[in-house]
């Protein structure tokens, strides 16, 4: 029997992958555990999620017993609508990117190793923010096991190639290895989570490199050419990102109020229905709700749907209970 597992399962999932303290990780679990379906083809997940909390719970008062969890030197609060880890070999142009795309101030420099401890920073699309961590090289003298971690545990991976570097080829099989080794798989997929990039495409003898090395590495990694330095690759960047984090965003507005997108949207993911967004809204609400009105979607304006309606990026709504 399918688990049909709901939006807000996998969210609190999500959150339980991202936690870097027992606290965290047991309030994601009890939630968890609250919004998974119950019927007979979860029973097995229902177990396996009492076990992880039961042992979760002791590890978080053994915290609490030696005075408060101690956060890694890593760690990074979440922040926006999702996360994309930058991630690449040195000089590959990863600070150079989150420096143009956020106000963070990394030191930018020609030679490698640059970047030592991850570096956050909140880029802006349209009316939403993505969190954007700029990680130390990948590279066998500084790679530590938590940068590969901390990848798994975004909602995308952005990898950076320097296609003029002489040792591109070496660089893209010790990537390429630590990757497969943690199933971390770079073809496009319909729900690919990475996105490669060869970088410094503008340079001289860029093109000819690019090529050849996306046809001796093809169907291992399908990179895009790109420029850091190329004011439409970064517009496309940002919208790219957006689109892979595979969520929609929903505004809402009172019974009788007029229309108005500028307000802060709620965002959920992609195939989310009224049902999802009244929740989103108030949970006790989901309870009440009747149907809703709606406007965009290609629905004329104020369109009465049910409860199942699936929500597309930039409805806006008008929930009845």
């Amino acid at each position: 029997m399918p688990a049909n597992l709901t939006p807000e399962y996998h969210d609190a999932e999500e959150r339980f992958k991202a936690a870097a303290t027992a606290e965290e990780q047991v309030a994601a679990l009890e939630e968890m555990l609250r919004v998974i379906p119950k019927h007979k083809g979860t029973e097995k997940m229902q177990a396996d999620l009492k076990r992880r909390l039961s042992k979760v719970r002791k590890e978080f008062q053994k915290e609490k017993a030696s005075g408060g969890p101690k956060r890694p030197f890593y760690y990074i609060e979440r922040e926006g609508i999702g996360r994309a880890a930058l991630c690449g070999p040195p000089n590959s142009g990863k600070s150079d990117l989150l420096s143009r795309l956020t106000h963070a101030q990394p030191e930018v420099a020609d030679y490698p190793f640059t970047t030592r401890v991850p570096q956050p920073g909140m880029m802006q699309f349209e009316d939403v923010q993505i969190q954007l961590i700029d990680l130390p090289p990948l590279a066998p003298e500084v790679l530590e096991p938590w940068q590969l971690a901390l990848i798994e545990q975004a909602d995308l991976a952005v990898l950076l190639f320097d296609v003029t570097d002489p040792g591109l080829l070496d660089q893209t099989d010790f990537v390429l290895d630590q990757f497969e080794k943690r199933g971390i798989l770079l073809v496009p997929t319909e729900e690919s989570r990475a996105l490669v990039l060869g970088n410094k495409f503008d340079r001289t003898g860029a093109r000819d490199n690019f090529e050849a090395w996306r046809e001796l590495f093809s169907g291992r990694l399908d990179p895009e050419p790109f420029s850091v330095h190329d004011g439409e690759a970064l517009r496309g960047f940002r919208a790219r990102l957006f689109k892979m984090l595979n969520v929609v965003r929903v505004y809402t507005k009172p019974p009788g109020a007029k229309p108005d997108r500028d307000q802060a949207p709620f965002v959920l993911r992609s195939g989310s229905t009224v049902l999802d967004a009244a929740a989103a809204i108030h949970k006790d609400l989901a309870d009440r709700l009747k149907f809703a009105r709606i406007w965009g979607g290609g629905k004329f304006d104020g369109q009465m749907v049910e409860r199942d309606y699936i929500l597309q990026d930039g409805d806006l709504i008008e929930v009845h209970a």
